[in-house]
């Protein structure tokens, strides 16, 4: 079953700058960022020269040189303990605010594209077609994909860890005996994966304009389909079952409640302030609000 996007255009009633753009600081770090997020009442900001900057509340930035070259990603860890990151130069790193750095791998043979985190102190990240899943009590998995491994999620209760690869998605479960793979097949190039917050459901971002899912009890399919871009940003709406995607003007908000989920369900359209596509989504913990971002401002 599917769900489709159609744009309304009762929703589109542009502004000027919006507030958090006109009390917005605005600096030139000299250099691109590829990931940021918030730790407390730090702003964590992965960059392409490798290095990690944190800006305070009262707008000092420290900076740390990481990787030897660029970051290409990063993750929050529970409890906003610190991040993980993976870079270009092979090597996995924790690291907390205060500029302490451990390195918990390195790869000789390949970037770390993707890491994960999830409770009990489990940690994963990604090279080439494995994930290298750390369990709590050190021990390393080296779990083997069918191809590149494209996108890494643990579910809320650290019990399960999520894998997008070309093909679909394999879900891995702790077992008495380690990790045990569930295979959900879905033709195409799947380039991201998140469950849902009640761990019902698994969605994966397309190489095309849309979003794959899978209802895991009996895997059924849901499709959520008609952006007019890919899809490249998302994040739940703090403790309510949405899920907000950039891909379109507007924010797209599918929803998650009952069985079915998003299975034959319109999503809302929300958001609209400029005329271009949005890049990016954010949720604003603790609060039911929503960041979006394009070429052009804030929403």
């Amino acid at each position: 079953m599917s769900g489709g996007l159609t744009l309304d255009p009762s929703t589109l009633s542009g502004s000027g700058p919006t507030q958090i753009e006109l009390n917005a600081r605005h600096m030139d770090i000299g250099a691109v960022p590829v990931l940021g997020a918030a730790l407390g009442e730090t702003i964590a900001l992965a960059c392409g020269d490798g290095q990690m900057r944190f800006f305070a509340r009262d707008g000092n930035m420290s900076a740390y040189q990481v990787h030897r070259g660029a970051i290409l990603s990063m993750v929050l860890l529970p409890g906003e303990e610190g991040v993980l990151t993976g870079g270009d130069d092979g090597r996995f790193l924790r690291m907390s605010s205060d500029g302490t750095v451990t390195e918990l791998s390195a790869h000789q043979r390949g970037w770390v594209d993707h890491v994960a985190a999830g409770k009990y102190g489990r940690i994963a990240c990604s090279v080439g077609r494995v994930a290298n899943l750390h369990d709590e009590d050190g021990h390393v998995h080296a779990l083997e994909h069918p191809s590149t491994v494209a996108g890494l999620a643990f579910d809320a209760k650290g019990k399960r860890l999520a894998v997008a690869h070309y093909g679909g998605v394999t879900v891995w479960s702790k077992e008495k005996r380690g990790w045990k793979p569930s295979t959900l097949k879905w033709a195409g190039s799947h380039t991201g994966v998140t469950f849902s917050p009640d761990g019902r459901f698994v969605i994966s971002m397309m190489q095309e304009n849309a979003l794959h899912g899978w209802r895991l009890r009996d895997k059924a399919d849901l499709r959520m389909s008609g952006y007019p871009s890919k899809v490249k940003s998302w994040a739940w709406a703090a403790d309510l079952p949405w899920l907000i995607t950039s891909g379109a003007d507007q924010a797209i908000l599918w929803p998650f409640d009952g069985v079915k989920g998003p299975m034959g369900r319109s999503p809302l359209q929300l958001c609209w302030s400029v005329p271009s596509l949005a890049t990016a989504v954010a949720a604003v913990p603790g609060r039911e609000m929503a960041l979006l971002h394009g070429p052009y401002g804030f929403c």
